[in-house]
């Protein structure tokens, strides 16, 4: 998929569910191409300097991208935060009013974060950590992520953030469907975390 038909599908995606849209994530496409049991393999390298101190201005301490891409997500505010963070196949730009910093994921990991909803949702392709904000918050689900192939990837119970998203660390380049269940309501959609996948699920309509 070309960078220009990722910017349509946005763009087509924004304008069909406008009318019924919570605060809407960041459309930041980065130039290339994070909570829960799977977690980053591989080794991670060490966090920037320059994004450990944009981090630390908004009281955020992480050693690897990686670890700074799930602290942000799980941050306990409701969104839109100070600090924004667009998340990639293989890199994380952040940045607030002042300063950007666009850092690798090293881990060799995937980080597709999902927002179930009843009524509302949003456009959405790659997850903005601090601008993404889902209908159901602090809400128990478990969720199901399989791929095409066959294999569990994850099968167990969470709890949606203040955000009203999940995010997990998965391998990259796999292709599968991620299934949501929450009090008796089922949803379920594709993924796929490829370097043209989104990071972002905003689809999962519990039924």
């Amino acid at each position: 998929m070309t960078p220009l038909s990722r910017r349509t599908m946005i763009a087509s995606g924004l304008g069909l569910l406008g009318s019924t849209a919570l605060v809407a994530c960041s459309p930041t496409i980065p130039a290339t191409g994070g909570v829960g049991t799977a977690t980053p393999g591989g080794a991670t390298g060490t966090l920037d300097p320059r994004a450990r101190d944009l981090l630390s201005v908004h009281g955020i301490e992480a050693a690897t991208a990686e670890d700074a891409v799930t602290a942000v997500d799980r941050v306990p505010q409701p969104r839109p935060l100070r600090l924004t963070g667009s998340v990639g196949y293989d890199q994380v730009t952040f940045a607030d009013d002042s300063d950007e910093v666009t850092v690798p994921l090293t881990g060799g990991q995937f980080y597709l974060s999902m927002a179930p909803y009843r009524t509302q949702t949003h456009g959405c392709y790659y997850h903005n950590l601090g601008g993404c904000q889902g209908e159901l918050t602090d809400t128990p689900v478990h969720i199901t992520v399989t791929t095409d192939a066959g294999q569990t990837l994850l099968n167990e119970d969470t709890t949606t953030g203040t955000n009203g998203f999940i995010g997990f660390w998965i391998p990259r380049d796999h292709t599968g469907t991620v299934t949501i269940t929450a009090d008796r309501a089922t949803a379920s959609t594709p993924f796929d975390s490829s370097p043209d996948g989104p990071t972002c699920l905003t689809t999962l309509h519990l039924t």
